[in-house]
């Protein structure tokens, strides 16, 4: 496996939360624009913004919770040039559910749905995490 084959998911993930930022920041500039949040609205937290907003940014945040790990490792997995086929697919696996829970997220927002996509995306991680280790710890 190339460099490359592992900053492939890593750049759709930070492209995916990009997409987040730039869809929350026009947002809320349209809703001040519009007169529908005004600075006071949300000066003390982010209860002021309308729901598609909110909503969106709450999905832009999440992308600093599991990612982090997973960018983590995946600098690691670079260093120390254990990628194998196994651990690329993982990864691909985990970016393909952060894109569908942030879709999720950001249309129904079904919690339900939501929440097991994002276990399905803990479990995947968990498990490169796992492989990870024990090729380091065994020298395998």
């Amino acid at each position: 496996m190339t460099v490359t084959d592992f900053l492939l998911p890593v750049f759709v993930q930070v492209a995916l939360t990009f997409a987040l930022l730039i869809r929350t920041a026009i947002g809320r500039v349209s809703s001040f624009r519009s007169g529908e949040v005004k600075p006071e609205d949300i000066a003390l937290g982010e209860q002021g913004w309308p729901k598609k907003v909110t909503q969106y940014g709450n999905a832009f945040k999440n992308q600093f919770e599991l990612p982090v790990l997973f960018y983590v490792l995946i600098a690691f997995i670079l260093i120390t040039r254990v990628g194998d086929f196994l651990l690329l697919v993982l990864a691909w696996i985990f970016v393909v559910l952060r894109l569908m829970h942030a879709y999720v997220h950001t249309t129904g927002n079904n919690v339900l749905l939501r929440g097991r996509i994002y276990g399905g995306g803990l479990i995947v991680l968990l498990a490169m995490w796992v492989i990870f280790a024990v090729r380091i710890l065994t020298g395998a």
